[in-house]
């Protein structure tokens, strides 16, 4: 069960304590960077992480990364960060009358009354117009991909509802910026960047599974569903099922776009190895009926991201 010990007035109960926005930002802005999930930035990792490995891999497999290279991943990050909190804001929109019944979501801004249902709404326009404005300096590809991907971020918040494979739902539109990412870069799809989207999918099914265990009761108690519901004392098997397909989709990725052996092709598989063992390292630590370990967990699919971005990046630099 979710810890239910009572946040402070206004701060959400599964924010990282002492967060920015809580220290830092006016106090009539909160609410709204709440719904974006500012005080949450994980998320924004886990959405941006997929889109830095497609540049970063086809950067090094092919003519570096260059002006334009280097414009993708910073447009990648602040259109992650617009995005993420678009699809946060929708989601909790959509899950506005579910969420109160879940400790750890009843402090959210909607549920708790900080802000409307239209007032969120309004916000969701707002950031998905500066998002889509980042959208428009990338090439016709990009921009195609990125709209597309609207019809996913739509779809998610309802998946559980009718499937017990939510998350799949997740990875198909958290790992959609390997796609749009590596069109933006290389100027057109390829076969790496659809393995590198499948390896995110089963990472997204890895960490989000991991995730969903802290609501497992809560989300028995409502009818919501989810693989940790399905799973149940079986996700470690599932997990590790998982783990191996990740890195075998992100290895293949890495062979595809490198063609032949060599300097670059053996770095950039050491960074797949390394969050490969990041991820091993995850499920050794994992224990799915303690919510606070699985939400440690969880967040620290960040550096396990990293890892693989690194070695990428040091790929580019042999």
């Amino acid at each position: 069960m979710t810890d239910t010990r009572q946040a402070p007035e206004g701060v959400v109960a599964d924010a990282v304590r002492g967060n920015w926005v809580d220290r830092l930002a006016p106090p009539r802005t909160r609410p709204w960077l709440r719904l974006s999930r500012a005080d949450r930035p994980v998320g924004t990792w886990l959405l941006l992480l997929p889109c830095w490995w497609a540049v970063g891999l086809s950067a090094a497999s092919g003519e570096g990364l260059g002006w334009h290279g280097a414009w993708v991943a910073l447009g990648c990050a602040i259109g992650a960060w617009l995005m993420r909190g678009a699809g946060c804001t929708w989601n909790d929109i959509t899950d506005r009358h579910i969420d109160g019944s879940v400790a750890r979501t009843a402090s959210r801004p909607i549920p708790s009354g900080q802000v409307t249902a239209r007032g969120a709404f309004v916000w969701v326009c707002v950031q998905s117009l500066l998002a889509f404005g980042i959208l428009l300096s990338f090439n016709l590809t990009a921009i195609a991909l990125g709209i597309g991907s609207l019809v996913l971020v739509c779809i998610y918040p309802f998946a559980k509802r009718f499937t017990w494979w939510p998350q799949i739902f997740l990875g198909l539109a958290f790992n959609w910026g390997a796609l749009l990412a590596w069109a933006a870069h290389d100027g057109a799809l390829g076969a790496p960047a659809l393995a590198l989207y499948l390896a995110g999918i089963c990472w997204t099914l890895f960490y989000d599974t991991i995730y969903a265990h802290q609501d497992r009761e809560d989300d028995a108690l409502i009818g919501v569903k989810s693989t940790a519901r399905l799973f149940g004392n079986n996700s470690p098997a599932w997990l590790r099922g998982f783990l191996a397909a990740t890195v075998a989709l992100m290895a293949l990725a890495v062979m595809l776009a490198f063609g032949a052996p060599g300097a670059g092709m053996a770095v950039a598989l050491t960074g797949v190895g390394g969050m490969g063992l990041h991820m091993a390292w995850q499920l050794h630590r994992l224990d799915i009926d303690d919510g606070a370990v699985c939400l440690r967990l969880f967040r620290s699919n960040r550096d396990a991201g990293l890892i693989a971005v690194a070695g990428f990046v040091l790929a580019l630099l042999v």
